[in-house]
C-alpha cells in the first residue's frame, strides 16, 4: 500500500510541478556553472547505496560532507543556493528516487555515505530495514539542528508508529514547516 501510494503522489507531483521544476533548472543552470542536478550517494534500505539527485545549491566543488562540517558554509552556497535550501525547493528531484522505489515520501532522512555515525546506530536500532524518506520524524521535529541520538531515537519512534495515517501526518506537519521556513540552518 505505501509502495502505491508513494508512487501515485510522485507521479501526480511531477505533472504539477513540471513548469516550476523546469524554472528552477533554468535558475540553477543560468547562475552557477556546473550541473544542475547534483546526485550524492546516500545510504538507503539495507543500507544499500544509491544515487539521489537535487537541485545543485553548493558551489561545484564543494567538498562532499554534511553541509555543517564545511568551514563557512555560507561561501559555499550558489547564488540562487540559499533560496533553494531555506524553501527546500532542492529536494524536488527525489521524486526521481520516490519513482525508482530507492526512496519513501516519509521514512528516515537518507544519510549520506560517510556519515558512519549515523549509519551504525541506524543500523544497531534496526532502522536501515525502512526505506529512507523525502520527509520523516525527525525531519519535522528538528531538522539540521538535532544531534545524531536524537535523530536515530526519532527514527525509532517512527519504526515503532508507522501507518498509513502517521506518514499522513508527518506529510503534513512537513508542508507546514517548508513554508514556515522552520529549523533551516543554511
Amino acid at each position: 500500500m505505501k509502495r502505491i501510494f508513494d508512487l501515485l503522489l510522485a507521479l501526480l507531483a511531477v505533472s504539477l510541478l513540471l513548469l516550476p521544476l523546469t524554472l528552477l533548472a533554468l535558475a540553477v543552470g543560468l547562475t552557477s556553472r556546473g550541473p544542475i542536478l547534483y546526485w550524492s550517494d546516500r545510504v538507503g534500505r539495507n543500507n544499500r547505496i544509491f544515487s539521489m539527485p537535487k537541485f545543485r545549491s553548493m558551489r561545484f566543488g564543494t567538498p562532499v560532507v554534511a553541509t555543517h562540517l564545511l568551514d563557512k558554509p555560507h561561501a559555499c552556497i550558489t547564488p540562487v543556493g540559499s533560496f533553494l535550501r531555506k524553501s527546500s525547493l532542492d529536494e524536488l528531484p527525489q521524486l526521481w528516487s520516490i519513482i525508482r522505489g530507492d526512496m519513501s515520501f516519509v521514512g528516515p532522512r537518507p544519510a549520506l555515505f560517510n556519515q558512519y555515525d549515523l549509519i551504525e546506530l541506524r543500523t544497531q536500532k534496526g532502522i536501515d530495514v525502512l526505506l529512507p524518506g523525502l520527509t520523516g520524524w525527525a525531519q519535522i521535529n528538528g531538522r539540521d539542528e538535532l544531534p545524531i541520538v536524537e535523530k536515530v531515537a526519532l527514527d525509532v519512534e517512527y519504526f515503532k508508529n508507522r501507518s498509513f495515517w502517521f506518514d499522513i501526518h508527518i506529510i503534513f506537519l512537513t508542508m507546514r514547516k517548508v513554508i514556515m521556513r522552520d529549523n533551516v540552518a543554511h
